[in-house]
């Protein structure tokens, strides 16, 4: 595994970083708890030291199952990242920005982007019940919430971290203006957004702007839940209530299905998995600091953590990058 500085942080994360919305179960079919919590285990034992999770995964599950598994490892030795500014439970009594509806087994449960001070703080203190530790390593606000100035997040994160209850500050899914405006208040430690070869759009500014600013970037739906395994062409049997029928329906699937068997010679030669290819790009492009890998078992926790066992040369990216251009 390959351990990478976040930002102007002492924080040293893993590559590949544990990814915990899939344990949540909501959108994602379910998912069994001993399954999860094998599965962060076997991703610790793999060199994963750095979990990604939020309250909203599993409505406070995912978070519940880290603090589980994470009872009988050295906590100093993993990073903890959590999130905040997601509220299901009806707390911010209808402020912010409606988000959408959640599906709780048949049940309609409105979701909304609030990032009070008083609703971090709150926020806050669940997930470290939650989580079973006194300290978040990195927290971040999950998605822009517009009806809250950014400078009281960013400030009331600053308190947190003079509280010691946080050691960085980051955000998600922030645009460059809104990373501009939050750089006004604190050195942000990372902007947590959407990148893989079928979503590039961040290389043309925000990349640029992080890199001269100092500031991470983690990369999440690297696999793009899942289509970039090549699996969906093989096995394209989801569950009803998996939200991944309606998502896959943004892309040209013929497409992504003639890219995904022109990389399978590659991952081939490499003796390594589609899923790992990807992985291994990612984690190559400029600018990205770490990417996270989703895992519902030990199998899957393992696979991810061997991406790094192998490396790309110059001609083998080229070949990637050719093929990720027919796309277009």
């Amino acid at each position: 595994m390959e351990y990478r500085k976040l930002g102007n942080t002492e924080l040293e994360l893993s590559a590949i970083t544990y990814g915990a919305f899939a344990i949540g179960g909501n959108m994602w079919g379910g998912n069994e708890k001993k399954d999860s919590i094998d599965s962060i285990h076997a991703s610790i034992d793999n060199g994963v030291t750095t979990l990604d999770t939020a309250p909203f995964y599993g409505f406070g599950l995912s978070e519940e199952m880290i603090g589980e598994a994470l009872k009988s490892q050295d906590r100093s030795k993993v990073q903890i990242l959590s999130k905040f500014g997601l509220v299901w439970d009806g707390s911010n009594n209808g402020k912010g920005d409606f988000f959408f509806d959640a599906d709780d087994n048949g049940k309609k449960i409105p979701v909304y982007k609030f990032a009070s001070k008083e609703n971090i703080i709150k926020e806050v203190e669940e997930s470290l019940k939650r989580l079973k530790t006194d300290y978040i390593d990195l927290l971040q606000i999950h998605w822009p919430d517009s009806t809250t100035p950014i400078q009281e997040t960013m400030e009331t994160m600053d308190l947190l971290i003079k509280q010691g209850k946080i050691r960085a500050a980051g955000v998600c899914n922030y645009s460059v203006s809104q990373v501009q405006e939050a750089q006004k208040t604190i050195q942000l430690a990372s902007n947590q957004v959407s990148y893989s070869m079928l979503n590039r759009k961040i290389e043309a500014d925000l990349i640029p702007l992080t890199i001269k600013e100092n500031i991470g970037i983690i990369a999440y739906s690297p696999m793009e839940r899942g289509l970039l395994t090549g699996k969906y062409f093989t096995d394209s049997k989801l569950k009803e209530n998996d939200h991944r029928n309606g998502y896959f329906g943004q892309f040209d699937l013929q497409k992504v299905k003639t890219l995904v068997e022109e990389l399978s010679s590659l991952a081939h030669e490499k003796e390594a998995s589609l899923a790992q290819l990807v992985l291994r790009w990612t984690t190559l492009q400029k600018g990205i600091t770490i990417v996270l890998a989703g895992a519902r078992n030990a199998e899957q926790a393992i696979s991810n953590a061997k991406a790094m066992n192998f490396d790309l040369n110059n001609s083998e990216l080229e070949f990637i990058n050719q093929a990720i251009s027919k796309i277009k």
